[in-house]
């Protein structure tokens, strides 16, 4: 019998509420995102969300922010803050040109990667349904990027190579586990705010008193969201958990339409449908094995 059995009802349910609440808070950071990627440089957007996010660590913990990035392994840290730098700097970047939904969806091919990833570098072992489920999830990215064609957009690859890198520092961060939650993200913090501040002053646009709550919105938001998510892998199963992150794509559509006035076109919509099949397809193979695993 799995651990999701034998927890009970309400507790699962407390877990997939606040995996609710964490994807909800992320997509809302994104399309707070994107409203500044209008009139502002990503990098500097990019450098907004870190500095808010350590601002708010910097209160919590206060002095006891060095012991809390106290590591052992400061190498893996860094890079696996490098990759998440990386995937929110390419994500909010594509935010200027294409569409939410269609960035989202197209990030959304992050956990087929991981497995592939955790088969490739971390020896766990994949099957060929589970290889057909991520040929399909990268097929359906294809159909939304549509390469080759008139309506193509180069920006469409940059939350591809965002995914690669999201599911980088995800494996990354397994190899990192023996460090607690609050390490983690406190270097992932901390790298984003150093690296960005050596960027921002050449990009740097002054802002206007209007946008000041955007900004401070992205670094609540994503801490908000960060802290969310956290809480409800540490009340349910990753398992059951799993498939809600998907609702991500019904709030970036919705945001998309009512802030922006962009709607999926039918290709978007077709491609995200696959994404998200295969991506459940996936999870159902790595749930069935983990149940047949003592």
């Amino acid at each position: 019998m799995t651990l999701a059995l034998r927890q009970p009802a309400n507790v699962q349910a407390t877990g997939i509420a606040l995996m609710l609440a964490a994807i909800l808070g992320f997509t809302l950071m994104d399309a707070t995102a994107k409203h500044l990627t209008q009139a502002y440089h990503p990098a500097q957007v990019v450098w907004a969300r870190f500095i808010g996010n350590l601002a708010i660590f910097a209160v919590i913990f206060r002095g006891a922010m060095p012991t809390v990035m106290r590591t052992r392994r400061p190498g893996l840290q860094f890079a696996r803050a490098l990759m998440q730098l990386a995937s929110v700097a390419l994500f909010f970047s594509s935010l200027q040109v294409i569409g939410l939904a269609e960035a989202t969806a197209i990030m959304d091919l992050n956990p087929v990667l991981i497995t592939l990833g955790a088969a490739l570098f971390l020896g766990e072992k994949i099957g060929p349904r589970r290889l057909a489920g991520i040929a399909a999830a990268l097929v359906g990215a294809l159909i939304i990027i549509r390469p080759g064609l008139g309506v193509f957009q180069p920006a469409a690859l940059l939350p591809l190579a965002g995914a690669f890198t999201y599911a980088t520092g995800a494996l990354l961060t397994r190899m990192a586990r023996t460090d607690s939650v609050a390490t983690s993200v406190m270097w992932s913090a901390v790298v984003g705010s150093v690296l960005t501040s050596l960027v921002v002053p050449f990009v740097w646009q002054p802002i206007a008193a209007s946008d000041l709550w955007a900004f401070a919105l992205l670094g609540v938001f994503g801490t908000l969201s960060q802290y969310l998510l956290v809480r409800a892998f540490a009340t349910a199963e990753a398992g059951v958990l799993a498939p809600f992150g998907y609702t991500g794509l019904v709030w970036a559509g919705l945001w998309g339409w009512l802030l922006f006035g962009q709607l999926p076109d039918g290709w978007t919509v077709t491609g995200a449908t696959i994404i998200v099949a295969a991506g459940l397809y996936v999870w159902s193979r790595e749930a069935s094995l983990a149940r047949r695993t003592p």
